[in-house]
């Protein structure tokens, strides 16, 4: 919004949290909060590490707005929206009066500082594939009076899961991948400590990573589960929801969805394509609220951890399920991915009046038919012992570790994930690429946006077709050679 807001030339925004958009369980209407303006890592130095002796280039302003947040209260004073307007049986969003003006002056004195940030690495090495790792990523507070509660909660949990490995670990247990626990530092500015790590290590984490689980803010309330995961996860995500729902009668349907989501995954979802997967507690689903909450950060006395859980089963369930994924992940001989499911997602991006292109939808297609016959034809056999032959997992592995980077675009607009297969929210389906380039079209009244949007989507989805194909094809020369 505020990157649309510099481009139309606005010199000064208000950011505020809508009151219909808060959780119901918290007053936070007349509290201020912060926001970080950082799209990723270390400002000075975009795209490499920074590190001794790297040069770092001026960048004293992340943006030529002038930019406060403000509480709900004060935005709705300013609005001065009359009392009458507001209805008990539903919420009504703030917005000015249509003869309404309001001359607001904005003096912002921002000085900008170099610290260091620490990250803490720990890591369990793998018995099998060493060099195959799956990230379990947390994160500690930088902050004295903001986000207490979100990464109390993330440290707990990991800490938790830590402690339960290492029992294991001691009766001389070891996973087949190697298992990296990192606590990231500098998340509230902008993801600071997982974005430096992977750009001073991409080369080695292109190559071996095979999943990020993420314990991001995972109790953020207390009435809802809100499990998401990138499309070749989503089983897997599932089946653990299935598996740790004690009352049968009383568990969620399958909503695992694959939403942008907050905190230090971004760079491995974004930058390396890396299946990830998050389960959270929240107050109110995701759909019914703004994409902006989870940015926005409030005061820590604002959501204490033993008001929304106070006998922490909210932190065992989280607990229980990271693990579950973390270890399946680990330790199956076979990774459990699904390719298929991947084809569904493209499939169902592409519904809708807003995008009828026929080529689109034959390579959709195309991908879909490729991708059940890699399913049946190299999956089913490859989990039968009698046909695990070494090489021909660990072939299999490596087709299936980077089902994902094909959609990797190679620039989508501002807030919008490189990755095309995550949706900016529930409450569309459709490629989030494609709809801004629609909104884009309608403001303008060029296509140029929208065409480049479609060849990025068409050669992302060739791509993978071509990627499952040639996985097929190196599977039956390896049969062929070997009968």
């Amino acid at each position: 919004q505020l990157s649309l807001l510099e481009d139309a030339g606005f010199g000064g925004v208000l950011l505020y949290v809508d009151p219909c958009d808060l959780p119901k369980t918290t007053e936070l209407a007349d509290k201020a909060f912060m926001v970080s303006l950082n799209s990723g890592g270390d400002p000075s130095t975009p795209g490499y590490a920074s590190i001794d002796g790297s040069y770092r280039q001026n960048r004293l302003n992340l943006t030529t707005l002038l930019v406060q947040p403000i509480s709900a209260a004060l935005a709705k004073k300013i609005v001065s929206l009359p009392e009458d307007t507001v209805q008990k049986d539903r919420c009504i969003p703030l917005q000015l009066p249509a003869t309404g003006k309001k001359i607001i002056s904005l003096n912002i004195q921002s000085i900008t500082t170099y610290k260091t940030i620490s990250n803490v690495i720990g890591y369990l090495r793998g018995a099998v594939f060493p060099d195959r790792y799956v990230i379990v990523g947390s994160h500690h507070n930088s902050l004295n009076s903001y986000g207490g509660q979100e990464w109390a909660s993330s440290t707990a949990i990991i800490t938790a899961f830590i402690q339960a490995l290492m029992l294991k670990v001691k009766r001389g247990w070891r996973p087949d991948r190697t298992i990296v626990f990192c606590s990231w530092g500098g998340t509230s500015f902008g993801n600071i400590g997982s974005y430096e790590w992977a750009e001073d290590l991409k080369r080695v984490l292109q190559r071996n990573v095979v999943a990020y689980v993420s314990l991001h803010t995972p109790v953020r309330g207390n009435s809802t589960l809100y499990p998401i995961a990138s499309p070749s996860l989503q089983q897997l995500a599932a089946e653990s929801q299935s598996f740790n729902c004690v009352e049968k009668t009383r568990c969620p349907g399958s909503n695992v969805s694959s939403v942008q989501i907050q905190g230090d995954a971004d760079y491995f979802i974004n930058h390396l394509g890396v299946p990830a997967t998050q389960f959270s507690y929240e107050d109110i689903k995701t759909s019914e609220n703004s994409s902006f909450l989870s940015e926005a950060l409030f005061p820590v006395h604002t959501t204490k951890t033993e008001e929304l859980d106070p006998s922490f089963s909210l932190h065992e369930t989280i607990a229980k399920l990271t693990g579950q994924v973390t270890l399946q992940i680990a330790i199956e001989p076979v990774l459990p991915f699904n390719a298929l499911d991947i084809a569904l997602e493209v499939q169902n991006s592409l519904k809708g009046d807003e995008v009828d292109i026929p080529q689109l939808l034959a390579t959709a297609s195309r991908l879909r038919d490729t991708a059940e016959l890699f399913q049946s034809d190299e999956m089913r056999p490859a989990n039968d012992p009698k046909e695990r032959a070494p090489v021909r997992v660990r072939m299999l592995n490596d087709v299936l570790q980077s089902l994902e980077k094909s959609f990797l675009v190679h620039q989508a607009p501002p807030g919008l994930y490189r990755n095309i297969l995550y949706r900016l929210d529930e409450r569309t389906s459709q490629f989030s690429v494609l709809l801004e380039a629609l909104e884009h079209y309608k403001l303008h009244q060029s296509n140029e946006t929208l065409q480049a949007a479609l060849a990025d989507v068409l050669n992302s989805i060739n791509s993978a077709q071509v990627y499952f194909k040639a996985g097929l094809d190196v599977f039956e020369s390896t049969l062929a050679g070997k009968k």
